[in-house]
Parts: C-alpha cells; structure tokens; sequence
C-alpha cells in the first residue's frame, strides 16, 4: 500500500524533509510503519523512545491496521512548560 507520512517539527528536522511516500504491504499496521521508518532514519528517535503515530487525524494504537490513503504524521514528544 502507498502512504504518505508527514514528519512534524523535531522529526522534520532529524529526518531532513517534511513528507515521505511510503510502501507498506497491504495489512501493515502502525508498528510496522515505525519499525521502517526507524531502519530508514536511525537517527529519528532513541529506540527507547515511542513514536507517536496519528491516522486521519487521531492517535494511533500500535496494532492499528493501515490502509492505502491514510493521512499519517509523526509527532515527537513535548515537553515545556
């Protein structure tokens, strides 16, 4: 399936651009977009760091099954006060 994952603010700049076309085989869910997006961009997130993932507008759970067209954005963690 065709995706297009938008990178938002710290990942924008670690991963050096803001939107990334992406193929994932038909019944990927989130933890396997992840997991790739980590192989592409090491230096992303610390591996002990959870990527926060939206679909369509809406957090994401791990297991959540991706489908072709989905709107996908990577937030990275805030902190501030």
């Amino acid at each position: 399936m065709h995706l297009v994952v938008t990178f938002f603010a710290l990942y924008r700049e670690r991963a050096g651009l803001r939107q990334l076309a992406l193929e994932l085989p038909d019944g990927g869910t989130v933890t396997d977009l992840t997991d790739t997006i980590r192989q592409r961009f090491p230096n992303l997130a610390p591996p002990d760091v959870k990527i926060v993932v939206a679909v369509n507008a809406e957090y994401a759970d791990p297991d959540l099954a991706l489908h072709e067209g989905d709107e996908v954005c990577l937030i990275p963690p805030v902190s501030g006060g």
